[in-house]
């Protein structure tokens, strides 16, 4: 589940609830709300990952789903090292031409590798982003493409699919899908 822009009561609510994976976009807002609910589920970041704030994500998430280049890999690896634990990552894929982020599909291999390079990363998948907007058969043909990536790559984990292409996702075979607004409603307007 994403509880990206919704209040801590909405986290609070879908964790009662039975959700085990929470995902979020930003360390801030993140950090608040999983103060305010500590327990029970597994933190997933889900954002674009900026070196300077590899440390508050290793300290804040338990998995980084949006590793897309070395050196974002290796600024977690040390910030993971200095907090004592082992950070999960995927490796994201740009699959999309309206996406900004994600390593081409056919440098993900080489990215996952040099990853696995780090004592403390553990590479367990990939992640990819929809061409958001597109007509299903596009979306699909994006998220075979991610399949094919993540069994050349391993792991346990194809996070593929958001609120609304799951349906594509999933028949692609996807492990995990990240909705927010189908569970939620609208995103709350932006705070100023």
């Amino acid at each position: 589940m994403v509880t990206k822009t919704q209040p801590a009561d909405a986290l609070a609510e879908i964790v009662a609830a039975g959700a085990t994976d929470i995902g979020e976009n930003y360390v801030r807002e993140a950090r608040e709300k999983f103060a305010a609910v500590p327990l029970g589920y597994t933190k997933h970041f889900i954002g674009h990952v900026q070196t300077n704030k590899a440390k508050a994500i290793a300290e804040t998430f338990d998995v980084v789903q949006s590793v897309d280049r070395i050196e974002a890999g290796e600024a977690l690896a040390k910030a993971a090292a200095a907090a004592g634990k082992r950070l999960s990552v995927l490796v994201q894929l740009n699959i999309s031409p309206a996406e900004r982020f994600g390593v081409r599909p056919e440098d993900a291999p080489a990215l996952a590798r040099a990853l696995r390079s780090l004592d403390s990363l553990s590479v367990d998948g990939v992640m990819a982003i929809g061409p958001l907007g597109a007509p299903p058969a596009e979306i699909s043909r994006a998220f075979e493409l991610a399949a094919a990536v993540f069994a050349a790559i391993g792991g346990t984990t194809l996070s593929l699919g958001m609120s609304g292409d799951w349906r594509e996702a999933v028949r692609a075979g996807s492990t995990m899908v990240r909705l927010g607004s189908v569970l939620f409603g609208p995103r709350p307007a932006a705070r100023v």
